[in-house]
């Protein structure tokens, strides 16, 4: 139930922002569990990683994408 949320959540905020606009993956898990947010940071990462896998989002850097599999510091997603 809770990883179908963080799918739901971050596709909706993708399709709301466009291909234009980033968001940072702390809004989704500010969202979904604003008691300890901090403690659902990786599992929304770990989402979004997933999703970006599947092509239907884009996480960046500094507006650059990223090797997933080094990825350090702020991070953004955005749609495609």
């Amino acid at each position: 139930m809770k990883q179908e949320a963080i799918i739901e959540s971050i596709l909706s905020a993708a399709e709301a922002r466009g291909s234009e606009k980033t968001f940072c993956p702390s809004e989704i898990a500010r969202e979904l569990f604003p008691k300890d947010w901090r403690a659902h940071m990786q599992e929304v990462v770990n989402v979004a990683i997933s999703l970006q896998n599947q092509g239907k989002v884009l996480i960046t850097q500094k507006g650059k994408a990223i090797d997933l599999n080094d990825i350090k510091g702020p991070i953004r997603i955005k749609g495609v």
